[in-house]
């Protein structure tokens, strides 16, 4: 049964991570990037107060890649998205149900950012955050785990931002949901990553067993072509079956260019140890140019977006041109997932094929990874891109009374390596028995002490005027 809350204080915090490698995605590397924290109070009808906590990495040049835009300028928007969304969230001082704050907020929030030049999807990346820590408040409120908490819809998620569903078809689906025991990893390739050899792509070291691999993809069809080939050689000598997924990231120009591709893995024997074993190719053109472009006779391959989902409506839109799923990333907001894969359920009811995938925009060890994991968990995600856990050395920059104090709350998601803590992989899936303690999906808040406030953005216009 839905419960209703009013949120008392919302503060922001960040922590800078320094990567073990560089993650070349699209157009940009990333090197070390801050992670920003956010911490709930709320009041619950009728009970007490809780605290809640989420998680995420202030990620440059994927939110917005329009290229007159610096990296560093890219992560300001995003501090400036959870600074506006936290003077929205608290002027709604009444009692509402989670998911019922999240609807009255969301409209306010896209227009408020958009007079700060900020787009939909790095506008909704404040709400998604605050979202995860309010639901994280009121589960530990009720002494109550993530997945009973969701199949009985304690936050109240409902179709009145989806008109293209009714409240029951959301009631159905969170009622029907088993928590997946494992989850299996998707194993990242980025553009800057070895492919042959020692350290490449079939080195179970690298790839920590993974039967999944995620490509990255740069849009141009020949060099693509060829680096598959690569990759594929070397996958062809794992003992074990493999899938694969691409993901271009938005820079495939055109549809033109995407059928060179595409052509190349339908009729290029060299590349049928990808095209054989690909599962879908993941938002390959601008996110404007997609909604503009159906994709015809390339349909004969499975597509999703991701950057291009920025609101409610983006999977309907999408699957009219022909994409057949779409990406669940708690970045973009639990509640849009829960509603793109009650939509992906229907639709496959009826006999047409969709999905929704899981995919990682580098998701550091502790809340983000264990609330996304969570969130996959819930919705079906059988195996999810994870690639925190190679690009950043374990618990990174965290303190080590922290990671330790995660490794003792989930001692069946974490192991200790030598003097660092990092994700358990079991032949190659993650494990969820422990994201069911009270709270979502984490045993331990991490050590607001050791971290400094959000870093305040240079705001092009002031925020109390943008609220």
């Amino acid at each position: 049964m839905p419960l209703r809350l009013a949120v008392r204080d919302i503060s922001f915090f960040e922590r800078p991570v320094t990567f073990a490698r560089p993650f070349r995605f699209g157009a940009v590397a990333i090197n070390a990037t801050p992670q920003a924290f956010v911490r709930v109070e709320i009041e619950v009808e009728g009970k007490s107060r809780a605290v809640g906590a989420s998680a995420e990495f202030l990620v440059p040049k994927w939110f917005d890649k329009r290229p007159h835009l610096a990296p560093d300028q890219t992560v300001e928007e995003l501090r400036c998205s959870l600074l506006i969304a936290r003077g929205i969230y608290l002027a709604h001082s009444g009692f509402e149900t989670a998911f019922g704050l999240h609807a009255a907020c969301i409209g306010a929030q896209i227009e408020a950012c958009a007079r700060e030049d900020i787009p939909p999807l790095a506008a909704g990346y404040g709400p998604a955050e605050i979202d995860k820590a309010i639901l994280d408040a009121l589960l530990r409120c009720t002494g109550t785990g993530f997945f009973d908490g969701m199949a009985n819809n304690i936050a109240g998620v409902d179709a009145r931002l989806s008109r293209d569903l009714g409240d029951d078809d959301v009631s159905r689906f969170l009622a029907g949901r088993k928590r997946l025991e494992r989850v299996a990893i998707r194993h990242t390739v980025g553009m800057d990553d070895k492919v042959e050899g020692e350290g490449g792509v079939a080195d179970i070291r690298e790839n920590a067993g993974a039967r999944y691999f995620k490509l990255k993809l740069n849009g141009d069809p020949a060099h693509d072509a060829d680096r598959l080939m690569r990759i594929g050689n070397e996958l062809a000598t794992l003992s074990y079956d493999y899938r694969v997924t691409l993901d271009a990231n938005e820079q495939y120009a055109d549809l033109t260019a995407l059928n060179a591709l595409v052509e190349r893995l339908d009729r290029d024997a060299a590349l049928r140890p990808i095209a054989q074993k690909l599962l879908y190719i993941e938002q390959p053109m601008p996110r404007d140019i997609t909604r503009q472009s159906p994709l015809g006779a390339l349909a004969r391959r499975d597509f999703i977006v991701d950057e291009a989902d920025d609101s409610y409506d983006a999977f309907p839109v999408t699957r009219a041109l022909g994409y057949r799923g779409i990406s669940s990333k708690s970045c973009k907001g639990i509640y849009k997932s829960i509603i793109n894969a009650t939509r992906a359920a229907r639709w496959s009811a009826a006999g047409e094929k969709c999905f929704i995938a899981g995919e990682d925009l580098t998701c550091q060890a502790g809340l983000a990874v264990q609330q996304d994991l969570a969130l996959g968990a819930l919705i079906g995600v059988t195996h999810a891109e994870r690639n925190g856990h190679h690009y950043v050395d374990g618990f990174g920059d965290t303190p080590a009374a922290e990671a330790e104090a995660f490794l003792a709350g989930h001692p069946d998601l974490y192991v200790r390596d030598g003097n660092k803590i990092r994700l358990a992989i079991h032949d190659g899936d993650l494990l969820t028995g422990s994201l069911t303690t009270p709270g979502f999906a984490t045993a331990t808040h991490p050590d607001w002490s050791a971290m400094s406030p959000l870093a305040q953005p240079t705001a092009r216009i002031p925020l109390e005027k943008a609220v």
